[in-house]
């Protein structure tokens, strides 16, 4: 099912190259330095994935989203009922809805490359690879451990929340296990006033802490000191989701009144955007201080369905890209940090207007800033080629991070990877052919774009 040529231009002398370029690395291991795999799969050595159903279709917000475009209800879907025969045959007759996407690429490589299936899947065929699958998600060598070794990843790092007490890693590493993963540091729960149950995550982050949380200051020794727990446990990054990027430096004295309003459940919009702003500025601040890489993923409406967040919560295929701006909004944090050789910053967008306008310049100046990958509905063959033809000229690849995939749904993780090897490959065979890069240089190039920028950026 999976052309062995396939992503690659029709032009035979640029196939031809993007061929050759894709064989040094397609079997290269896999670096995914940033995602929101669940990192209870691995804690115990005698995990097993649970059903087809629960492990393709239920924590994949690309499929549940374009069912749901269709009509089909997440009650349905995401019914713990409903036999999974049955959720598993409506989606493979509405298979067809994923043709010319990234997640029908990537379904159809997970199907064929992790389990062997060789035929389509529809209506038809439904029952049979339904079976096919679940026999081999009951056998030893489909234990979550084994297939991490099976899909060659070399490391992987989940997304964690500050409060979180990584038991999870913790158990991994008691059990002398040799697989690679890492957490993520991500404390918008308790920087974000607007937070669900805010008063309960800053409670949380005092016990977790062991740091009594009862002012701006011991805030933020609580924040530094799970930063450096994290640190202990492999991480080497943090994460923000704001919705914009805005940064503001508040003084001490109007950072501590706006907490204390908050902590009184009196904080105004206007203190929850202040205090987010200052708080990426301190985040970066720490960034200095103890090395971590600074993420900053901006310009999502999240959970725009609110009937479905209501009944089904987050993450459910209704966060929704919004316009965003880069260069006033980083300006503050920039002036103080953007310069300094311990700071590093890695941006993201899905305002795909400010590549060219914005993020490469600022990358390509600033030595502090890299560029992450096209990112979440940027994530295809057509977004990458976008981002390579917006951001390189000016950027330069040695300015971007390579790529990461940033998912949930943990057996997507080599076909995403794949899905960049080829364009990346194709899109330097496009330079060599037309003579602005030569040989040695492509081949150099493509092993960066494949795993040498994202080691760098991360430091792994």
């Amino acid at each position: 099912m999976l052309a062995p040529d396939r992503f690659f231009d029709p032009n035979p002398a640029q196939k031809s190259a993007a061929l050759e370029l894709y064989a040094l690395i397609c079997d290269l291991p896999i670096v995914s330095p940033h995602g929101h795999v669940d990192p209870s799969l691995f804690s115990d050595p005698g995990r097993r994935f649970e059903g087809p159903v629960e492990l393709l279709i239920q924590p994949d917000h690309y499929v549940l989203r374009m069912l749901y475009s269709q009509g089909i209800p997440y009650e349905t879907l995401l019914s713990k009922e409903e036999d999974p025969r049955h959720i598993w045959q409506l989606f493979a007759e509405n298979f067809y809805l994923f043709r010319g996407t990234p997640s029908g690429v990537w379904l159809t490589h997970e199907l064929e490359a992790v389990f062997g299936v060789t035929e389509k899947l529809n209506g038809e065929s439904a029952g049979r690879i339904y079976d096919q699958v679940e026999a081999a998600l009951l056998t030893p060598e489909y234990s979550p451990r084994n297939v991490f070794k099976k899909l060659n990843i070399e490391v992987l790092a989940t997304t964690d929340s500050a409060t979180d007490p990584l038991i999870f890693h913790q158990a991994m590493r008691a059990s002398g296990w040799d697989g690679r993963i890492i957490p993520t540091f991500r404390p918008d729960s308790v920087i974000n006033l607007a937070a669900a149950d805010w008063g309960k995550n800053i409670a949380a982050l005092g016990e977790v802490s062991g740091i009594p949380v009862v002012d701006f200051r011991s805030f933020l020794r609580a924040l530094e000191q799970r930063r450096a727990f994290f640190m202990a446990l492999g991480a080497t990054a943090s994460d923000f989701g704001p919705y914009q990027p805005t940064t503001e430096w508040l003084s001490g004295q109007e950072a501590e009144m706006i907490f204390q309003r908050a902590l009184k459940g009196k904080a105004t919009d206007e203190d929850t955007a202040r205090f987010l702003a200052h708080m990426l500025c301190e985040m970066a601040r720490m960034s200095v201080e103890d090395g971590m890489l600074m993420q900053i993923h901006p310009a999502v409406y999240r959970n725009h369905n609110s009937e479905v967040y209501r009944k089904f919560g987050a993450d459910k295929g209704f966060d929704i890209p919004v316009a965003t701006e880069y260069t006033r909004n980083l300006h503050p944090l920039l002036e103080r940090f953007g310069n300094h050789p311990n700071f590093r910053l890695l941006l993201f967008t899905l305002d795909e207007a400010t590549y060219a306008r914005e993020l490469a310049p600022l990358a390509g100046a600033y030595p502090s800033i890299k560029l992450g990958p096209p990112w979440w509905f940027n994530d295809s063959l057509n977004g990458m080629r976008r981002y390579f033809d917006q951001v390189i000229e000016t950027a330069g690849v040695y300015n971007t991070a390579g790529f990461n995939d940033d998912t949930r749904a943990f057996l997507s993780i080599p076909a995403r990877h794949d899905v960049w090897r080829r364009a990346s490959a194709n899109w330097l065979a496009g330079l060599l052919v037309r003579g602005m890069i030569d040989r040695d240089e492509a081949e150099n190039m493509v092993v960066d774009l494949a795993v040498g920028l994202a080691k760098k950026a991360y430091r792994l």
